[in-house]
């Protein structure tokens, strides 16, 4: 089995799993749910649930505590993507290739989705408590979701983000943008190869090597991001491109030129792979999920 077949049949998988955890609009009726609903069910690769199985299981885990936590993460991200959308933020009207949520539901339910799609994955998470004896282990990895999200995390990145839109072309530094690139999107990849590698019992340092990876890899994919909002297409990438253009937001291809951007992307996923070599374990597929990540068009 090639990589995309075996991706395709993980991707699956996650869905499955999500699938089962999302609201039931029977049982809250109303646009909200339909609203959170549409969203999670747009489409997207579920990179991040993905990651969050793979590590888990690369560290030996084979039980069902970590698939509430595999819906949370993709619930998290979706949130993020809803907001993000919004007419006050990049005010997109497509993304995975479908109408966004606000577009299809108006910016009040946009606003609303996206925040009970946040609630909502934190009781999804919690409910990893019911299917595993060790609550520790469970509130370590609820500690990891809640830090790596909030305002010291992906929250905390998109704020930051938002504040410094608008400012001209180049009026950012690098370091400036790593700040918003670490906390904006690096959290959200460091945080299910983290919980992954907790729930299955792995050792501080793989835990460790593990939010590592998730840092150089995340900065990767935001980097690969820039690239391809300014060489791709709306139905490659799914959403318009030169969005960061529109709302003259500086990036890697401000900042090195679209080569030197593909080039710092290559090399942070070159070091992420070799970290994922030290740790013990099956990572092949691992390995390719990265190598893939930093090198998509779909």
């Amino acid at each position: 089995m090639n990589f995309e077949e075996e991706f395709q049949k993980k991707k699956a998988e996650a869905e499955e799993i999500i699938e089962r955890y999302l609201p039931d609009e029977k049982e809250v009726p109303g646009k909200l749910t339909e609203a959170m609903n549409y969203s999670m069910r747009a489409g997207g690769k579920r990179i991040r649930p993905v990651l969050m199985l793979e590590s888990y299981r690369m560290c030996g885990g084979d039980a069902a505590v970590v698939e509430p936590f595999m819906a949370a993460i993709e619930m998290i991200h979706t949130h993020s993507l809803v907001h993000d959308d919004l007419p006050d933020l990049d005010n997109d009207e497509f993304r995975r290739g479908k109408k966004t949520t606000h577009a299809a539901f108006g910016p009040a339910l946009g606003v609303l989705a996206g925040d009970a799609l946040l609630n909502y994955a934190y009781e999804t998470a919690m409910k990893a408590f019911d299917c595993c004896e060790d609550a520790g282990t469970v509130a370590r990895a609820l500690r990891i979701l809640a830090a790596r999200t909030g305002i010291g995390g992906m929250l905390g990145g998109q704020s930051f983000d938002v504040e410094n839109e608008k400012n001209g072309v180049f009026s950012l530094d690098r370091e400036t943008l790593d700040y918003i690139y670490v906390n904006k999107t690096a959290a959200l990849l460091e945080a299910p190869l983290m919980i992954g590698a907790i729930l299955a019992g792995a050792d501080e340092r793989t835990v460790l090597s593990m939010e590592e990876i998730g840092h150089k890899a995340g900065l990767a994919f935001q980097i690969m991001d820039d690239v391809l909002d300014v060489t791709s297409t709306l139905e490659e990438l799914g959403k318009p491109i030169g969005s960061d253009e529109k709302n003259d937001k500086t990036t890697y291809v401000t900042l090195m030129g679209t080569g030197g951007a593909r080039e710092e992307a290559g090399r942070l996923t070159r070091e992420a792979v070799g970290l994922l070599a030290s740790i013990e374990g099956d990572h092949e597929f691992l390995k390719n999920l990265l190598l893939f990540m930093a090198d998509r068009r779909k």
